[in-house]
């Protein structure tokens, strides 16, 4: 493992006076104790806000929740998204305390709101809902070092496993198609030859980068249509920044953001590891020349990974661990790279260009991956034999 290096936690922002008094309403239609305090935004993640919001309980000891709105322009049906994290959290939590699950077996639990449902709407509209803060812990947007990424690998495929037995048609398709690389790079393909905007001759580079590896978008759907790999119920969304690490033990205690939880494929989420984890450059970082797959941070989320989730995955999915990173990092950056062309209605932005960084610092991770293909293999395979 490589030594701690200084943290780079998640960015939290102090709120105005009329956020403030939105997030305090938002609380009052909760079952949460205490009186409202003080809030503030938790800047993780493209679609949802986050905020923590701190309450002074009768014993004048405070105590914080999350509260957090879902995105209704991504999530189209956002009572199907809460369906669906209900399930999950209830599962998980029933299963840590009859099995005793504890590395990632742990889970954010919902708190009731008026009218007896999970969520709550906001006065101004919006779909809320509001978690227990788990305290002592914290989120990074970027892995420091190889304990993290083993620890974040671990969580996720913990999650994999102690949902593994949740029957697959008890999960609603919140986001549909949402890994069908195929559809993406079709989607693309037809973005390109509308030019919506304008905006073709700033990317014409990156879209001749998507044609040429066309040959890998099928890979993993034809073997999931063969029934060599099965669909599961997966996470959608493993960034490392959706994993609550300690920050004494740099353990991870948590995965969070059920939203994208859905039927899927294992190796979605490995890939997603992958993609997030083994770069030590931000995923909007324009200096490309600080984008590089790290074989050691391949080799932890490797080990990581298949200690949790090795016992339920087979001979064909852990085969394709290092190519369902490429895959992932391929079919992200051609995500951002369509909404770019498209004009930036789906991702979060902060500048002019944001998504097309996005997409170029993806791609540039792609390059790396297939250079190192041929020693992540080989690693994997090791990892997996010593484990039989």
């Amino acid at each position: 493992m490589t030594p701690s290096m200084a943290p780079s936690p998640t960015p939290v922002h102090p709120l105005g006076k009329d956020i403030q008094k939105l997030i305090a309403a938002i609380g009052d239609q909760f079952a949460i104790e205490g009186e409202f305090v003080s809030g503030e935004e938790i800047c993780s993640g493209h679609i949802n806000s986050t905020f923590r919001a701190t309450y002074e309980v009768p014993d004048g000891s405070h105590q914080r929740y999350i509260l957090q709105r879902i995105n209704e322009n991504v999530f189209k049906d956002p009572q199907a998204v809460m369906r669906n994290v209900e399930c999950v959290t209830r599962h998980i939590n029933w299963k840590v305390l009859r099995v005793k699950k504890d590395l990632g077996g742990q889970t954010l639990s919902l708190y009731p709101g008026r009218g007896g449902r999970c969520w709550a709407r906001g006065h101004n509209g919006g779909v809320w809902r509001c978690y227990n803060h788990i305290e002592g812990c914290m989120t990074y947007d970027i892995v420091e070092n190889t304990r993290q990424a083993y620890q974040a690998a671990r969580a996720f495929g913990s999650f994999q496993d102690l949902v593994s037995d949740l029957p697959v048609g008890e999960i609603e398709e919140t986001i549909p198609d949402f890994h069908h690389t195929r559809k993406r790079f079709d989607r693309l393909m037809e973005v390109v030859a509308e030019d919506p905007i304008g905006r073709l001759d700033a990317a014409r580079e990156e879209v001749e980068f998507v044609r040429n590896r066309e040959s890998i978008v099928d890979r993993l759907l034809d073997l999931q249509a063969a029934g060599q790999i099965p669909v599961r119920i997966t996470h959608n969304d493993t960034k490392i920044n959706n994993v609550m690490i300690d920050q004494e033990s740099d353990e991870a205690v948590c995965v969070i953001d059920l939203d994208t939880v859905m039927p899927g494929l294992a190796l979605y989420d490995f890939g997603d590891l992958v993609r997030s984890a083994t770069s030590p450059a931000a995923e909007d970082e324009r200096d490309l020349s600080k984008v590089k797959m790290q074989m050691s941070m391949f080799e932890a989320l490797a080990e990581g990974y298949l200690d949790a989730a090795g016992s339920f995955l087979n001979t064909t999915e852990i085969d394709h661990m290092a190519f369902s990173g490429r895959l992932i990092t391929l079919e992200i950056g051609i995500r951002f790279l369509t909404d770019f062309l498209e004009g930036d209605t789906y991702f979060k932005t902060d500048r002019d260009g944001h998504n097309l960084d996005r997409c170029r610092t993806q791609f540039k991770l792609v390059e790396h991956i297939e250079e190192q293909t041929k020693e992540m293999n080989a690693f994997v395979a090791k990892v997996s034999r010593g484990r039989r």
